[in-house]
């Protein structure tokens, strides 16, 4: 008899399923992708030419091509649009920046972390200046060593992201091989171990006391906060829930209690606190967590107050949106019209009182890969002129002189118009007027 019912159990097909995640996890999730996304992006936008710093003739550099300041559209353009984002975001997710984009909070939430596993639960930099609590299991040399050289290790591959805004990577790999390269600074490694440095004492020591009163960043957007930006609420009705519960309280690093959060306080809005209660909530009656994000007063139930709230932030965006489509337009419009390559065409230095029969071409190229254009001149008969090369090469962006020598044996008194034409590989071209005058002979 129990033969036959092993056997007909065991003719039932088994099927393992994953168990998927808590959705109350997911935030924290979903902050921990944005985190490390945006190290990631950091590192991309110098690498893959989008912008960067030329220390050399300093110019900025956007899409391998220089910027300079008479590329109007393109550097007020960038600049409308920025701001009024900023404005924008502040205005309505206030200070999500820290908790969710900035490296400082990033870093020093995954030092705590690290600290934690190798020296004990409680030991970790606190912001009330309590010294940490070594565990004494934990309390050995080994883990010592092992929590500074990682954090030296971090501190100096973090140090070398800086280095790709102001140098291109191929320069940065002859810096780390210590190869011979002109291009570097000569006082480079030293700038880089003071880099070093300073991200080493800020990952050890300094963390998160940086966000809770050292960051004028964060200060700063505080200006726009009001009642109707994003904030954390708390749902008062249920508090019976959570009587004898502190646990939001704990799992906030900026150690303030997110029950009570105001306009201006030290929130950071990175949700740690909705996913504990959440996690917890789930795992005691299977409800939601007391916690949320919400926008204008603190109370879930006051509705009315609420749709205020919102209509108080389309306004902000109705003001704000023109000024970011004009931004993006004028961006847009100055990569559409720019130009690579500016010339002008002026007489070399001469005694007073001398004939000019020297003229100099000044050249530049405002891209940063090969290109390569040809000069001629135009209006003067065959004879008349001489140019020391009619072809110019460029392998990256820079300036360079061609001379234009006048033969005056072959030119007639008075003035005598003609111009230079530059023609590039790529298609561009411009001429420029010279009229060069002979006195009477």
């Amino acid at each position: 008899m129990t033969s036959n019912i092993n056997k007909t159990l065991a003719q039932i097909p088994v099927v393992a399923v994953q168990a998927p995640r808590q959705p109350s996890q997911r935030l924290h999730w979903y902050r921990r992708s944005v985190q490390w996304g945006m190290i990631l992006l950091a590192l991309l936008i110098p690498i893959t030419g989008l912008f960067r710093i030329d220390p050399v003739d300093g110019a900025f550099v956007v899409l391998d091509r220089q910027i300079w300041f008479s590329d109007f559209f393109i550097v007020f353009g960038f600049w409308f649009f920025v701001a009024s984002a900023l404005v924008a975001l502040y205005s309505i997710a206030g200070t999500v920046f820290c908790g969710w984009a900035c490296p400082q909070n990033t870093f020093s939430e995954w030092a705590n972390l690290l600290t934690r596993r190798l020296l004990g639960k409680r030991a970790e930099v606190m912001l009330d200046g309590q010294p940490m609590k070594i565990s004494r299991d934990k309390d050995r040399w080994f883990n010592w060593f092992a929590l500074g050289l990682i954090f030296l290790s971090v501190s100096m591959a973090l140090a070398l992201i800086p280095l790709f805004y102001f140098y291109t990577p191929d320069v940065v790999w002859s810096f780390i091989t210590f190869q011979d390269d002109a291009r570097l600074a000569g006082s480079l490694h030293w700038i880089y171990t003071v880099f070093v440095l300073i991200i080493f004492l800020d990952i050890v020591f300094i963390r998160h006391f940086m966000c809770r009163f050292m960051c004028i960043y964060k200060v700063w957007q505080h200006i726009f906060k009001t009642k109707e930006t994003l904030h954390i609420a708390y749902d008062e009705s249920r508090s019976d829930a959570c009587r004898k519960c502190n646990y939001c309280v704990t799992s906030c690093f900026i150690d303030i209690d997110p029950r009570k959060t105001n306009v201006f306080d030290t929130c950071i809005n990175c949700g740690e606190c909705v996913t504990a209660c959440s996690t917890l909530q789930a795992k005691k009656n299977g409800g939601p967590g007391l916690l949320s994000f919400a926008f204008g007063p603190n109370r879930r139930d006051d509705i009315a107050n609420a749709r205020t709230g919102l209509s108080g932030l389309k306004n902000r965006l109705i003001w704000t949106s023109p000024w970011m489509a004009l931004g993006a337009v004028m961006f847009v419009w100055g990569l559409g019209t720019y130009e690579g390559y500016h010339y002008t065409v002026y007489r070399s230095e001469v005694h007073h009182g001398a004939q000019i029969n020297e003229y100099r071409i000044n050249l530049a190229s405002k891209f940063y890969y090969p290109t390569a254009a040809r000069i001629s001149v135009e209006g003067l008969p065959d004879g008349a002129y001489t140019l020391d090369r009619e072809r110019v090469e460029f392998a990256t962006a820079g300036r360079t002189d061609v001379t234009l020598n006048l033969d005056s044996q072959q030119l007639r008194d008075g003035l005598t118009p003609f111009l230079v034409r530059v023609t590039t590989d790529d298609g561009w071209q411009d001429t420029f007027r010279v009229h060069h005058f002979i006195g009477g002979r």
